[in-house]
């Protein structure tokens, strides 16, 4: 069987998904694009040579018989309403983050899904599916490095538009950390802080950059955050797991190490797309065969509920300059 999938949103991301689902993975079609710029939903089809149905919105591509799944990567804003109708249309649905923009939201699409009885929604954190972060959750799970007592992480990005401000550190940035380690410690957070330490000259008015973010887990677990969306030399994401016996780093992405003109140097990546280019591909894969077997087994609502829950204290945190409670609902055994 092969699942014919609907895109509402053909921005970078969007057309990326696309793409890999017509010409990288197994088991899904595209039939039907959408988006608030129409010559850009007809250029995805043109460019990717797709057999595909190009609608006025995304209400109405949901509402179309020919779709068994919908992938929503529209702007963020817009994300909630869609979910919430794929769900009421009885269509699988797989959501670039965020799952909505507030935590209100995500509730709401966590109350449709168990109304509707079974799990429909898959949120698009990738971070579980790079094998990097998958060789950390092993070592962490197996007790190698004993129980974690502390992780140090950073998210750099090499610069940010104008545009960018200082809640998007968290709410665009950070929200994949605040996913990744409730995975990899099996842990929710319970008190968040946000400190700012000197400015750098290449940051805006509108922009604290950089940021620190400091965590409490309900274990204990201290973790701390380095947000640098100006750190000029590249992406970079680290992340250090210190344990009872040992610590865990995040491997390394591959790169060739060149001996030239006096150096020993390897090449610093750039795109956050290609730093995690194989775990869309798994991600996404995972999604198609999990509505093909009517399973899913990627981030769930619940999941980015959680997350949401946790941004919304940050935020608040950078704001206060205080330390902010974090409180998470018993999770439903519907997501156990």
């Amino acid at each position: 069987m092969t699942i014919r999938m609907g895109v509402i949103g053909t921005g970078a991301i969007g057309a990326d998904h696309a793409r890999r689902i017509a010409q990288t993975l197994t088991g899904g079609q595209i039939v039907a694009v959408t988006d608030v710029n129409l010559d850009q939903a007809r250029k995805v089809v043109d460019s990717l040579n797709l057999n595909a149905t190009v609608y006025e919105n995304g209400h109405e591509l949901i509402k179309a018989d020919n779709i068994d799944a919908i992938l929503v990567t529209s702007w963020g804003p817009t994300h909630e309403e869609f979910v919430l109708a794929a769900i009421a249309a009885g269509k699988y649905v797989f959501c670039e983050k965020p799952l909505a923009t507030t935590a209100e939201g995500c509730m709401r699409i966590v109350e449709a899904e168990i109304a509707a009885g079974k799990r429909m929604v898959q949120v698009g954190f990738m971070r579980p599916y790079d094998s990097g972060y998958r060789l950390l959750k092993q070592a962490i799970d197996e007790g190698s490095i004993g129980q974690p007592l502390m992780v140090h992480a950073a998210h750099r990005n090499p610069t940010v538009p104008e545009a960018y401000v200082t809640p998007m550190a968290i709410v665009d940035t950070l929200i994949h950390e605040l996913d990744v380690f409730r995975w990899l410690l099996n842990d929710d957070y319970v008190s968040a802080q946000v400190l700012y330490p000197r400015a750098t000259r290449h940051t805006h008015s509108k922009l604290k950059d950089p940021q620190i973010v400091l965590l409490e887990t309900a274990r204990g677990i201290r973790i701390d955050v380095e947000i640098f969306v100006n750190c000029r030399y590249g992406y970079d994401i680290q992340c250090s797991v210190v344990g009872e016996e040992g610590i865990a780093n995040l491997p390394e992405p591959q790169s060739l190490l060149v001996r030239k003109d006096a150096r020993l140097a390897t090449t610093i990546l750039t795109d956050w797309k290609q730093r995690f280019i194989a775990a869309y591909d798994v991600e996404l894969q995972d999604f198609l065969d999990g509505v093909q077997s009517g399973t899913l087994r990627g981030a769930s609502s619940w999941d980015g509920y959680a997350a949401a829950v946790a941004a919304d204290a940050c935020v608040k945190a950078q704001e206060s300059q205080q330390i902010e409670a974090i409180t998470m609902p018993a999770r439903p055994a519907f997501y156990g």
